[in-house]
């Protein structure tokens, strides 16, 4: 008797690598339970590892991509507490959820692959529907005013400019600066594997 193999799902490589540096320091901060979002999840490698291992969170993936909502909830079936992944466009004025209902926003690997004007609508809609105290977590590279970029970010950089003149790694301050335009202060600057960050925001 034979039986059909299970067809193999895409995946990112950097979300593998770097998925269990980043829950540990989740791990570190996050309350036994809470509601979180997740931004742009991609191939959902990041919101099945998370939510496997916090399962007293209620975890939304959002992917742009309509495409990528099929392998999303592939990867996460079996999951109770991972909702099925829903379109989300951060520039939009409205993420359709109330305000003030979410106690962590979550996003990898976006800030530096999109327009500016997405980080402006992140963090516009995190200021929005996290709740006071509550969490924007970024994790990505970026530019350090003051401090040496790595030969293998500023490699990067010139790589993503060349594919699209409107992506490249950010510099930090300016970051910031529109965070706390939304209301979101910078708490904690982690240093990550492979010369990556993890932002911490905490909402005001």
């Amino acid at each position: 008797m034979t039986t059909a193999s299970t067809p193999t799902l895409p995946t990112s490589p950097a979300s593998e690598r770097n998925k269990a540096p980043i829950l540990a320091e989740l791990l570190l901060r996050l309350p036994p339970t809470g509601h979180a979002l997740e931004v742009a999840a991609g191939t959902g490698q990041h919101a099945a590892h998370f939510a496997a291992a916090l399962p007293g969170w209620q975890w939304q993936p959002t992917e742009p991509e309509a495409a990528m909502h099929a392998v999303i909830a592939a990867r996460c079936a079996g999951l109770p507490n991972v909702a099925a992944p829903v379109a989300l466009d951060v520039r939009e004025a409205d993420w359709r959820m109330p305000s003030a209902s979410l106690d962590l926003v979550y996003v990898a690997n976006m800030v530096h692959i999109s327009p500016w004007d997405a980080t402006e609508g992140l963090m516009r809609g995190a200021g929005r529907v996290l709740r006071p105290g509550a969490r924007l977590v970024v994790y990505g590279p970026f530019v350090v005013d003051g401090e040496a970029l790595a030969p293998s970010n500023a490699a990067f950089d010139a790589d993503l400019r060349r594919r699209n003149a409107a992506w490249g790694l950010r510099t930090l301050g300016a970051v910031a600066a529109c965070a706390d335009a939304a209301g979101l202060s910078l708490a904690e600057r982690i240093a990550m594997p492979a010369n990556n960050l993890l932002l911490v925001f905490t909402r005001r």
